[in-house]
């Protein structure tokens, strides 16, 4: 149940900088969604092999590029996923960047809500 509410959040967090953002486009909520469960699905799967093969390079820059990586995966999933368009590179960092911030932010919702059940 958690996992799914984390994909809907991800998805209305994927809408609003949809809105927010001029080089970022989403065709429906459904495709919010698609995006939603694909970027997880990199962010689990692929993204641990890239932090690997890169390593010696994220030491170097202090861990800078892991941004670098994040819009990569931001890249990916466009190119995955039909309806969901990305303009460019700086965009999907700034994409990218938003969406940890919004998704820090409504995560927090479901941790207080398991906090309030334990007592």
């Amino acid at each position: 149940m958690k996992l799914v509410l984390k994909i809907l959040l991800t998805a209305i967090a994927v809408v609003i900088l949809a809105k927010i953002l001029p080089g970022i486009y989403v065709d429906s909520y459904s495709t919010a969604v698609i995006v939603a469960v694909v970027l997880g699905l990199l962010r689990v799967f692929v993204k641990p092999l890239i932090i690997i093969f890169t390593l010696p390079l994220t030491i170097l820059t202090l861990g800078i590029f892991l941004f670098v990586i994040n819009a990569g995966i931001i890249l990916l999933a466009d190119k995955l996923v039909d309806g969901f368009a990305v303009s460019g590179f700086w965009y999907a960092l700034l994409f990218s960047l938003l969406l940890s911030f919004f998704q820090s932010i409504l995560y927090s919702f479901l941790k207080e809500d398991k906090q309030k059940q334990m007592s």
